[in-house]
């Protein structure tokens, strides 16, 4: 019996995962159509990955420079600016306000996501959702990290703990952490094995839940 649920954030609560992705295109459209279809495809297979951690990767990598604290500073601030806006009035997955609103209280709920903490809880706040959640985590801690934290500060019972993620890192943060996982998939989001229990939606997950699939 699952008793606690880590829930990503970005495409599995919110549909989200376009406005990054469009963020992160037109911050580099500037550097010429070829690197910003580059930087979108490289968004787009790792999911779950800090922008940080993105940065340093197209700065270095597409733009061969190397990446100072000040220009990361800049970046994030200008990326922030881009999509925070557009998280806080971006749709709900199909089913995700509803199991919080009628089942949270039966789990011990946490968001981990790779948006940096702060702006992570004012998100969740502002679609006015925090208080579903034990605790909201973030960057720059990574998802492997933010598992064990949860293990050792809650005494997560990981046989009884689902991670729902729709990236590959979600997915290895799951299996690090011996976390059942669940993930939300759309056709856009790869490298998760296609073992994996799979849903399109969470309007099935309270009934998953309480079937024995995520056992099997």
């Amino acid at each position: 019996m699952i008793k606690h649920i880590i829930f990503d954030f970005d495409g599995v609560i919110c549909e989200s995962i376009n406005i990054k992705t469009e963020a992160f295109y037109e911050m580099y459209l500037p550097y010429g159509k070829e690197i910003a279809q580059k930087v979108k495809a490289y968004h787009l297979a790792n999911g779950g990955m800090s922008r940080f951690d993105k940065f340093k990767y197209y700065e270095e990598t597409f733009l061969k420079k190397h990446l100072t604290k000040t220009r990361e500073n800049e970046l994030s601030t200008y990326f922030s600016k881009l999509v925070k806006e557009k998280v806080i009035a971006a749709p709900f997955v199909n089913g995700a306000l509803e199991f919080l609103q009628e089942h949270a209280k039966h789990y011990t709920c946490f968001i981990v996501s790779a948006t940096p903490m702060d702006e992570m809880i004012e998100i969740a706040k502002a679609k006015k959702i925090a208080h579903y959640f034990k605790e909201i985590c973030g960057s720059p801690k990574n998802k492997i990290e933010w598992g064990s934290y949860l293990i050792r500060t809650y005494g997560l019972e990981t046989d009884k703990t689902l991670f729902i993620g729709d990236a590959k890192n979600d997915y290895i943060a799951a299996k690090e952490n011996l976390f059942h996982f669940l993930w939300r998939k759309t056709g856009e989001n790869t490298g998760i094995p296609e073992t994996a229990l799979q849903v399109s939606d969470l309007t099935t997950l309270y009934a998953l839940l309480t079937s024995d699939q995520l056992f099997q």
